[in-house]
């Protein structure tokens, strides 16, 4: 046709897509995923920039005698640590953990490290994936991490349950950072449909918080486990909205224009609408937290600002230019910008002069205010006829399986099987 017309109209069409590309790209900053969400009050962010602080723990051979402590520590007590596995003792199947019992604040933490790049291992789970490979409670998740997960918890199970029922008051937390986010997001899962491998544990005692996550489920489970997972973004952070299955991205090292020109043509010509409508596309889980330091055009970091939400759509769906979006996957930038973020929080309800009795009563509003914007995002989803979505229950089940259909739900040999 070109030649016909006279003209490269094809080349034409094509340069023009990728212009509207660049376009938007260029245009859209960090600022502009979270703008409409609300703002995270102190007393839910509490945790994160101390659970950050304990996946850097894992890091260290010998917590009695750290080599790469933060300023002010880990806030861990080495005697209230109850196993720590290496990958000599995971054997591969998944990234190290530690279980660290937190007395002070009624918490037993399982906490993973992030991708070692210089472990095989690490980049089989990674790998160990394609789209719709992995069928879990009507969506989709990473069928590599899904492993893991399984395997954790047929490893741990029998402590975490004894320590589940010793401990009857205190919260059950999976938390992790890069890889070990996904593990960890989908062991929460895992624990939920799984309720009776933990001793019956009840489902508002289990939570997860996944730091840098990767994107590790359908939206239809990301929305619906939100009342129990929590995904922290770091400003420009790139693997949250890393849609490009990572197998795909690893594959392509040697032909990454070819990737960049496909990816270019098809986030043009593919309309949002009918992304969202596409049962196996991943998502980052859960309620998001992103932590947002840094304005457009302008140079350095500003006080940060956590903004929150239960989101269906623009769920960190565009990539952002921006030279900071691998450094703002770091572990430790997130801890340290978290933890400034906290301050802040704490600084302003001082100077308010907040009673303890009014914090209680903010508490109980905020719990109302999650519970409602929970919902509405499940109604979100039904309104967008986001595959398998329907009005939810008291934890925003979804439709049911049709008949035939299978969902891997429990653990042991038969969720290892193939899908």
């Amino acid at each position: 046709m070109s030649i016909i017309c006279g003209l490269p109209l094809l080349e034409c069409v094509y340069c023009l897509a990728c212009a509207r590309w660049a376009w938007k790209r260029c245009l859209h900053t960090a600022g502009h995923d979270s703008e409409t969400w609300g703002v995270a009050t102190a007393e839910e962010f509490e945790p994160i920039p101390r659970l950050c602080r304990y996946i850097l723990a894992v890091y260290e051979d010998d917590l009695r005698h750290p080599l790469w402590e933060p300023p002010g520590g880990y806030g861990i007590n080495p005697d209230w640590l109850i196993l720590r596995k290496t990958y000599e003792d995971t054997q591969g199947q998944a990234p190290p953990y530690v279980l660290y019992l937190d007395h002070d604040h009624q918490d037993i933490v399982l906490a993973f490290r992030g991708l070692n790049l210089a472990k095989e291992s690490d980049y089989a789970v990674l790998l160990d994936n394609k789209l719709g490979k992995r069928n879990f409670d009507g969506g989709y998740v990473h069928n590599g991490l899904l492993k893991a997960a399984v395997w954790v918890l047929d490893a741990e199970s029998e402590v975490l349950k004894g320590l589940v029922e010793k401990y009857p008051n205190y919260t059950l937390t999976f938390t992790g950072h890069s890889l070990g986010s996904g593990v960890a997001a989908l062991l929460t899962m895992v624990v939920v449909q799984n309720q009776d491998k933990l001793g019956n544990i009840e489902r508002k005692r289990v939570r997860c918080y996944a730091i840098a996550p990767a994107r590790c489920m359908s939206l239809n489970l990301a929305v619906r486990y939100a009342d129990v997972i929590n995904s922290i973004v770091l400003q420009d952070d790139f693997l949250p909205r890393t849609a490009t299955p990572l197998e795909d991205i690893f594959k392509s090292l040697f032909c990454l224009p070819c990737l960049l020109c496909l990816r270019c043509m098809r986030d043009t010509c593919i309309p949002e609408e009918k992304m969202l409508k596409d049962p196996r596309r991943l998502y980052a889980p859960g309620r998001l937290y992103h932590i947002v330091e840094r304005k457009p055009f302008r140079m350095g970091r500003f006080p940060p600002v956590v903004r929150t939400a239960v989101p269906v759509d623009g769920r960190f769906e565009h990539i952002v230019l921006s030279c900071n979006a691998t450094s703002d996957h770091a572990i430790i930038w997130i801890e340290r910008e978290a933890q400034r973020a906290l301050d802040l929080m704490i600084e302003k309800d001082q100077i308010m002069e907040i009673p303890a009795k009014h914090r209680m009563e903010r508490q109980e509003t905020l719990a109302r205010e999650h519970t409602q914007e929970y919902k509405a995002a499940l109604q979100r989803a039904v309104t967008l006829a986001v595959p398998h979505a329907y009005s939810p229950s008291q934890y925003g089940t979804f439709d049911e399986q049709e008949e035939g259909e299978h969902s891997d739900t429990s653990v042991g040999e038969s969720s290892l099987g193939p899908s």
